[in-house]
């Protein structure tokens, strides 16, 4: 989603614009619909970006290592600095001290869409389960234990590590 804020930037420290978004947006090489509002507020030295996004994403369940939709809410804020002057069309100081991870071009439009995608990667959850009381997969056969049913030996031990149970039977 790309905004000009030529105007926002003009305007007094403080001012503020709401714009929706329902589009679609690139997170991690999918094209997901991404819904929600977005302010953008004139600071001091650039542009305040915050916003609460809904998605759904297709992630892997860390178990089963199935596809499952995952609904993802993305609590966005970040500020954009400009490289020029609204004003004078000069370069614009960049505090070294300070991270600089978004700017705005020249043309003062802002594109938000890979501040979305990075905040969408990161709340997804690091152990993605596709349900609470996924099964998972054989770790002898590899079948899906979620829908499959497996007719291998759980109690087989590995013969690597069978000399293992004899020294634990005999501290018995």
């Amino acid at each position: 989603m790309q905004v000009n804020i030529a105007q926002l930037m003009k305007s007094s420290i403080g001012a503020e614009r709401i714009y929706s978004i329902d589009e679609d947006i690139d997170i991690d090489g999918h094209q997901v619909r991404v819904k929600g509002d977005i302010k953008l507020v004139r600071t001091d030295r650039g542009t305040l970006a915050t916003g609460n996004l809904d998605t759904v994403l297709e992630i892997e369940c860390v178990r089963c290592l199935e596809t499952f939709p995952h609904p993802v809410k993305i609590k966005f804020e970040e500020e954009y600095f400009p490289t020029i002057d609204i004003l004078t069309g000069l370069p614009v100081n960049i505090p070294e001290d300070q991270p600089v991870y978004f700017t705005i071009d020249g043309s003062h439009v802002i594109d938000l869409d890979e501040g979305i995608r990075q905040y969408a990667l990161l709340a997804v959850p690091m152990k993605p389960l596709c349900k609470e009381d996924c099964a998972g997969i054989c770790p002898s056969c590899g079948k899906n234990l979620n829908t499959e049913v497996c007719i291998c030996h759980p109690g087989e031990i590995d013969p690597r590590l069978a000399k293992l149970k004899d020294l634990f039977e005999f501290k018995k």
